[in-house]
């Protein structure tokens, strides 16, 4: 997710971005982008990023997946996955996908 940040940082610093308190950190820390954090994924991150997906807040969810591993809060990944699929907000769980959104949604 840092490496994705920093390569389209361009792009991305026009918009107000929100992330997992640990990404969010790392993010900034990393690139300069200025990420809003919420909670850490495992204590509800991800829900909170799901509330505003539902509000109509979010344009797009890049929430990367390491499909080898399985996580302690994987309900509250799914739940997000969820709520962009009923509310049609575009999801990429990888860098492939989040490219092509940014290239096409011009993002």
């Amino acid at each position: 997710m840092i490496a994705f940040a920093a390569e389209h940082k361009e792009v991305l610093a026009r918009y107000d971005l929100i992330g997992t308190g640990t990404t969010g950190k790392l993010i900034n820390e990393k690139t300069g982008l200025n990420v809003r954090r919420m909670l850490s994924g495992p204590v509800g991150g991800d829900a909170q990023i799901a509330a505003r997906v539902a509000e109509g807040k979010v344009e797009a969810v890049f929430f990367f997946i390491d499909a080898m591993d399985k996580h302690p809060h994987d309900p509250d990944i799914n739940s997000l996955l969820r709520i962009c699929n009923v509310h049609n907000v575009p999801l990429a769980t990888n860098p492939a996908t989040a490219t092509y959104i940014i290239s096409t949604k011009a993002l």
